[in-house]
Order: structure tokens, then sequence, then C-alpha cells
């Protein structure tokens, strides 16, 4: 996608790997948003860190020194998003070096180029990427940044001058206290080192931190080739005139309260008509990772203990220089592999801009909202705290931790893409968090050892969450069909039948879940609704396809299955959408009653991603959701109240949690009915194009990309309850409704159906991803070709349109499958 003018202002890409942190590239070019603690503040900013030209001719005379970034565009305002701060140290670092012009940026995540426009007799880009290959964790785990850049001379006349790259040493730096210029009250004993290769690197250090210092590391700034450094200076016009001539560097380690900046200046030499490239990167290696969030439930007093959980990526390597060595080392490898990745979104028929809309979804999971421990467990916040969440949990560290099942529940991408790190999220649900009754809390405390929250007040909601412990279900059963294989399942079997029990004792009544629901609405639901209904159909339909691989018997799951489905319609159904029912005694507080719920089909959605068919009738279920696209998507919010969260306003388009068409809304309505959810959206519009009901799904993702792109909100932030929200990769269901993809790796069989909008003149092509690798899928003329890309793909039989195909074949790179 291309970002100009006002829609570069939200733009900031984060890059980073899983687990690793990040940095941001902003649609100026510049580099904001400083996470590579891996803690989530999108207000931490690194000063004195930027990319910047010398440029030289001797006739006519040229001697000038830009800053490689664009001026910075002035703030939206829009509620709830910084993404469009410009941070007071980049402003000031303007009336030390003059910007280089305007800049254009075309990115798919994870790889961006930024064009600058600029009065000097030069054109230049850079290419910025951090490596992801599907399947691949430890190459998509990699904590360094790729910078290239390309120096082109137009004119008649040579140019010379220096390219350069400055950095700040931040070793000892918690990611959130404010750093002005060098100094911090964290820093002290900074010292930055010249390391020469084939590369020339700063190596930043500070001997002085213990090896279990929370900010204890090694980051690593290098240019390829032969460049001059000035390894320790203080303010940036130190820095032009290194650019400018010799200068002398500081010595000894930084004084307590400061740090040092480190540099590079790679020399070139441009001939008329010649072009060049220059590479840096920037690495780190930050080892320690401490239970230093707040959770949820009991606050014990931890006396002096501090919970060490460590980070993964530190296990690959032993610091910064090892990581920035294996980087260059396969940087051409690992570029190549990540731009087959984003190419094929490029390349694809999806229609319009869906493809660098899926593509970006990768981000959700690759921020600090998503962290590894040492031991490899994968742990998950709900999102990073930022401005939507002031009101309760603060700006910066993580929002609602951990794992919290109910939001996990409409995740979809990190299942996709890494199918194995979401086993293991099942494995902690199973082995740490399920109690002896068999309920599972909807949230995990860290370290994994720490007594969980059983029998105690969670929060948000504060009893186990019903819908996330249906949801374990359903997951359960999509990490079988994606390989987790059956020994996996008749590990888990026990645990899911204890669970279902515990969930069928305590809410089943008359066929239907009765009685108090906790919810991820952050509040008890109540009576009977199909939001938690189709859920627990879904469920029920999940069990009996296990019961079945393990040759159980599935009929108690079967009967369960056609009783309740029936008795959900007939006391639901309103004829144009599903109600909720209360009884006399129960509370009318925080429930919708006769309103238009967006989730009331999720459990449907789940039901088609699952291949488990129907679970309510097909027609009511199309009806339904054909009227609640009707109901609950608005165009326009200027006469909107907005009594909670505003995340769409103005002229946006949004589809609204709940409404009530036909009147009698409850004087304290259902929490949260009021916001627009992007993940809610996701999930919506998927269905729709699942039913073939195109018109309504691409309205709904129209309206959701229209407010994310660039000019008021990031493309690559969705936020709810904090940044980087995880509803949010519900998107990734997107593209399997499109293109009718199902994998059974069971079976290996994979079928496509693509509807007509995701097709060119009957010719169609995208990306798939299974647990052994990822393929791209080309139908043209009849024939369809499945070149795999990345790992390998077991086939026995594949599926087109409708038309099975045997092929008992194995896909590996370079040697497709042509059916």
């Amino acid at each position: 996608m291309h970002y100009t003018d006002d829609n570069r202002r939200h733009f900031a890409m984060p890059l980073g790997g899983l687990g690793t942190g990040t940095v941001a590239l902003a649609g100026n070019g510049a580099l904001r948003q400083w996470q590579l603690h891996n803690v989530g503040n999108h207000e931490a900013h690194v000063p004195d860190s930027f990319f910047a030209l010398r440029l030289s001719r001797v006739e006519p005379p040229l001697d000038e020194v830009r800053l490689l970034q664009g001026p910075p565009l002035t703030p939206s305002n829009t509620p709830l998003v910084t993404d469009d701060v410009v941070p007071v140290s980049e402003q000031q670092l303007y009336d030390v070096i003059r910007p280089i012009g305007p800049t254009k940026v075309t990115a798919t995540y994870p790889q961006a180029r930024v064009e600058y426009e600029t009065d000097l007799p030069i054109e230049l880009s850079l290419d910025v990427f951090n490596p992801l290959v599907p399947g691949d964790a430890a190459a998509s785990s990699q904590p360094v940044v790729g910078f290239t850049f390309t120096l082109h001379n137009p004119g008649p006349i040579a140019l010379h001058g220096k390219l350069a790259a400055a950095l700040q040493n931040t070793v000892g730096w918690d990611g959130i206290t404010p750093i002005n210029g060098t100094s911090c009250s964290l820093y002290g004993g900074n010292t930055n080192r010249v390391r020469k290769a084939d590369w020339t690197s700063v190596v930043f250090e500070n001997g002085s931190l213990s090896g279990d210092h929370p900010g204890a590391g090694q980051v690593v700034l290098a240019a390829d080739g032969e460049a001059f450094v000035h390894p320790q200076w203080n303010r940036p016009e130190e820095f032009v005139a290194f650019l400018n001539g010799p200068v002398t560097a500081a010595s000894g380690a930084s004084a307590p309260g400061s740090t040092w900046n480190g540099g590079l200046a790679v020399p070139f030499q441009l001939e008329p008509g010649e072009s060049k490239q220059f590479r840096f990167l920037i690495a780190w290696h930050f080892p320690n990772r401490y239970v230093d969030f707040n959770q949820f439930g009991p606050h014990p007093d931890y006396g002096h203990s501090r919970f060490w959980l460590g980070n993964a990526y530190t296990r690959r390597t032993p610091d910064a220089v090892a990581a920035a060595e294996y980087f260059i080392e396969n940087w051409d490898e690992l570029e190549h592999r990540t731009t087959q990745w984003t190419a094929a979104f490029d390349n694809s028929t999806l229609p319009g801009e869906t493809g660098a809309r899926i593509a970006a979804l990768a981000a959700d999971i690759r921020t600090p909202t998503v962290f590894r421990t040492a031991q490899g467990d994968v742990l998950g916040f709900e999102g990073v705290l930022g401005a939507s969440t002031v009101m309760w949990g603060g700006r910066y560290g993580g929002s609602c931790p951990l794992n919290c099942t109910h939001v996990w529940n409409y995740e979809q991408t990190l299942s996709r893409l890494f199918p194995s790190l979401e086993q293991n999220m099942r494995d902690t649900e199973y082995d740490v968090m399920q109690a002896p009754e068999g309920y599972i809390p909807h949230r995990v405390r860290a370290p994994l050892y720490f007594k969980q929250l059983w029998d105690v007040v969670i929060g948000g909601p504060e009893e186990p969450a019903l819908d996330g412990m249906l949801g374990t279900v359903l997951k359960t059963y999509r990490e079988v069909r994606q390989g987790a294989g059956l020994d996996w399942l008749r590990h888990r079997w026990p645990n899911v039948v204890r669970l279902l029990d515990h969930i069928h004792t305590k809410w089943l009544r008359n066929d239907v879940l009765r009685g108090i629901q906790p919810s991820t609405h952050d509040i008890d639901l109540c009576g009977v609704n199909s939001f938690m209904g189709t859920l627990w159909l879904a469920a029920l339909r999940s069990a009996e396809e296990m019961a079945l691989l393990l040759g159980e018997d599935p009929k108690h799951y079967r009967t369960l299955f056609e009783t309740g489905s029936t008795a959900y319609d007939e006391l639901l159904f309103t004829g144009e959408y599903y109600r909720q029912i209360l009884d006399p005694d129960e509370t009318r507080d925080f429930q919708w009653g006769d309103g238009c719920l967006a989730d009331q089909l999720v459990g449907q959605w789940w039901a088609h991603q699952l291949d488990l068919g129907y679970i309510l009738p097909e027609d009511h279920v199309r009806t339904a959701l054909r009227n609640v696209v009707r109901h609950n998507l608005r165009a326009g919010f200027h006469d909107f109240e907005h009594p909670y969260r505003v995340f769409a306003d103005g002229d946006d388009t949004g589809l609204l949690m709940c409404t009530w068409p036909h009147g009698g809304r409850p004087e304290v309505p259902t929490r949260y009915c009021d916001e627009v959810w992007t993940g809610s959206e996701y999930q919506v519009a998927a269905h729709c194009l699942y039913e073939g009901l195109a018109d309504e799904g691409m309205s709904v993702l129209q309206g959701l990309w229209a407010r994310y792109d660039g000019t008021r909100r990031n493309p690559f932030n969705p936020i709810e309850c904090g940044d980087h929200y995880i509803r949010n990769a519900a998107g990734w269901s997107v593209l399997e409704a499109l293109t009718g993809y199902r994998h059974n790796a069971i079976t290996n069989t994979i079928t496509f159906a693509p509807m007509k909008l995701a097709r060119q003149a009957d010719a169609w092509s995208f990306p798939f991803v299974t647990n052994t690798g990822w393929t791209t899928a080309t139908y043209t003329s009849g024939t369809l070709t499945l070149a795999c890309q990345s790992g390998y793909l077991d086939l026995t039989t594949v599926h087109v349109d409708g038309t099975p195909h045997e092929v008992n074949a194995r896909l590996i790179p370079g040697n497709p499958l042509i059916i």
C-alpha cells in the first residue's frame, strides 16, 4: 500500500521479531516508539537516533548535511491514539539538521520503502525490514532491523559524501523513564566500542550493570564495509561536525545519569548515472524480563522476590554482536524469504487493499502484546497500554495480563502463522490454568509456577469467563486440525472432557446455557443468548469430532448439540436476528434483551473455520447476519454519544457492538454496546463472506480500513483496551473466507473455493499457511499450481471449487505441484 501526504501522519510500522521488542518506522522516515526491551510504550523515544546524509560536489559547489526524514505532520488529535505524536527530541533535531524533504512510503508488512523528495541533485530511497517467515519461528524472531539505502546520481556531475547513522546507547534504560538528550537517571557507566570486520560496528554496552539487571544487555549499530566512526558524543551538533571532518571522540564510561551517542558514516562516490546501495542494521539483546506488570487477582506481598521470565530470543545468540553477525550472514536469504511472503500478497487476486491489510495482521503478534519466556512459553497481554487505557491501567506496559482466553478467542493470526506457538498456549491452559474442578480461569499468572486464579475474584469479568472456556475447546480442535496430532489430542482429551463436564453441570438447563455467564464484555451475561449459545454449540460439535478421531462414543455431544441447536433457534430467533431472553428474576443491567448484538453468531464463525457445518438453521444465520450489518454498521458519528471509549468518530464508518433497532434499550445496557471493536468487525465481516454476503462483508471491512488508513489512525495499531489489541487478529479469517481455504492436517486435505471478488477473470492467486510451511496457490486456465515457498506440505487430496483431486504428494520449495 502507498502512504502519501496525510496518510503518513499515523503511519508507524513496528519492526521486530516474535517476542523481541520493536522500533517503529514513522511515515516521515523517522524511528519512533523505541520498545527494544519489549515494554509497551508508544511514547518511548530515544533521542539522537537517526540517519543523515552529507552530499558534496566540487563544481558547481555543493556541501549539504540533511536529516534523512521528512518534516513532521501536524497531529490529528484523534481520540485515544498517539501514533501521530512527534517526540520533542525529534522536533529539536530539526533545528540542528534540516530535513531532506517530503516522503512517500510503500509498505506491505514487514517491509517498507521510503522515497525521499529533495531539492538536492540526488535520488535516494530506504528499504527496511525485519524477517517474517510463516512457520519458522526462529527466522521470525530476529532482534534486528535491516536498512538498505539506494543512492542514485541522475545528473551529469559526480557526487560524493557520507551516508550516516546515529544511535544512543540505551543499555540500562527501562523503556519508560523519559530521556533528555543523553541524560536519564538510569544511565551511567555506558561505553561504546568500535568493532571492525567485514562490517563496521559500534557496540553499545554498560559494564557497570549486574548480569540480572533489568536493563542489562547490548545494542549494535553496524554498516556494511569500511566506515568512519564517531563512537562517543553527546549532542547532534557534534555528529554534524564529525560528518564535516575529523573530530575527537570522548573516552571512558559515561558519568552517572548520562550516556553516550555513537555513529557511523560510510563514504561514497557517485559518478553520473551511477547507483549504489548501502546496508545498515540495528541489533539488540536484552535477556532479563521480569514480572514488572500488575496482574489480576490477589496481590500478596512478594517481599524481595523478583520473578524472572527471560526472553526466548536471547537463548539463540549470546549477545547482540552474535545476533548481528547471524543476520549479516543470512541477510540475503532472510530478505528473500520475507519478500516472497509480502510479494504473495502484493501479487494476489485478493480485492483492493485486502492483501496488504491481511499481511499487516502479523504485526499484532510481533509487538509487545506478545512475548516468549526463556523457557519458550508464549504469553500475551490483551494489548499494549496507551492512550485508550489511561483511565485504569496507565500508559506503559502490557494491558490486561495474561493469555486472556475470552479476548484471545478472536485471535487467529498466531494460530495460522505459527501453529506450534499457539499450541503452547493450549498446553498452558490445561497444564497450568485448569482447576481441579475442570474450569479454566480466563487469565494466567506469571511465572507459571505461581498460584493460579482458582476460587478468587479475577477481574474483567470477576468469575472465570464462560466464553473463554468454550473457546478453549474450539481452539483445541483447531490445533488438532492444524497438525498438533492425535497423540497430543489423546493427552489433552481428559482435560477437554473435564472442562465440558464442568460447563454442562454448572450452566446447562433445559438444553441451553442459563444463569450467570461471565463474558468478554467484562460483565456477567445471563438469560439465554446466542453469543454464548453458539460458542457452546460449536464446542459440542468440536467435541464430537474429537471423540470420533479418538474412537470414543460421540453420541453424548451429538445429542446435546441437536437439542441445544433446536432450543436456541426456537427461543431466540425473531425472524430478523437472534435476541436475548431473560427470566423474570434476572437483572436487566448490562444485558441487551431485544437488541441486535454484533457478535450474536460468533460460534457460527468458529464453526465455518473448523468445517463443522451449520450449528443453527442456515437461512436464519444468513438473515440474522445480514441484519447485523443493516442495523449496526453506522456511517458518521458526529451526533453520536460515546459513553465509553471513542474508537470511531466524525465521518468514520464502524460496526457498533449492539443496537436496538426496534427500541427497548435497557437503562443500563450491555457494556461497550456503543463502541466499535475491530476484532468484532473482522469476525462479522469474515462471517458475512463465509455466507456469501459479499457486499455486507466488504462494507464492514472498508469502513474499518478507512478508519485505519494512516490519516487518523495507524494501519498497524488497532486499539481497544490498549494499542495493538489482539482481538484484531480475528482478521486472518477474512483471508480464508474470501478464498474458501480450509486445511485438515489429519487427512492432509486442502480445500479452495474462492469467492468471485477474490478472482480475476476466473484466475486467482494467494498464499496459505499450514503447520509445516507456506505455499502459494495459483489457478489459471483451469490449472492449479501449488508452489511451496518454505518448509514442506504433505497432501493427499485437494478440493478445487467442489472437485476433489487425489495427489498423494509432498511439496517442497522449487518443486511445484500442478493439478
